[in-house]
């Protein structure tokens, strides 16, 4: 199987725009956006156990918000590991 220089050129640059940066995507902000979002769902469980054991809230909603404060625990923390383990794999590369 032959593979011309030129054809392989050509490949890949058709293929460089789809794994460059972009520039104009913030991930801050996405990240900033997450967090908030966590953050809300940790509030409203909050609130609807405090309203659960006053007496103001069925006993569902506060199954489903503990379910939802799980889910987004267990996220983070998935993510928290894989920003760890990405750190020490770069650690470990030669300089």
């Amino acid at each position: 199987m032959d593979i011309s220089s030129n054809f392989v050129a050509n490949s890949y640059a058709a293929n460089k725009p789809a794994t460059a940066p972009d520039p104009t995507a913030n991930a801050g902000a996405a990240f900033g956006k997450a967090a908030g979002s966590f953050v809300e769902t940790l509030q409203h469980s909050e609130n609807t156990a405090m309203a659960a054991m006053a007496g103001g809230a069925d006993p569902h909603a506060l199954v489903q918000a503990l379910a939802q404060t799980e889910l987004a625990v267990e996220t983070a923390v998935t993510v928290r590991d894989k920003v760890v383990e990405a750190y020490q794999e770069i650690l470990r590369m030669p300089v």
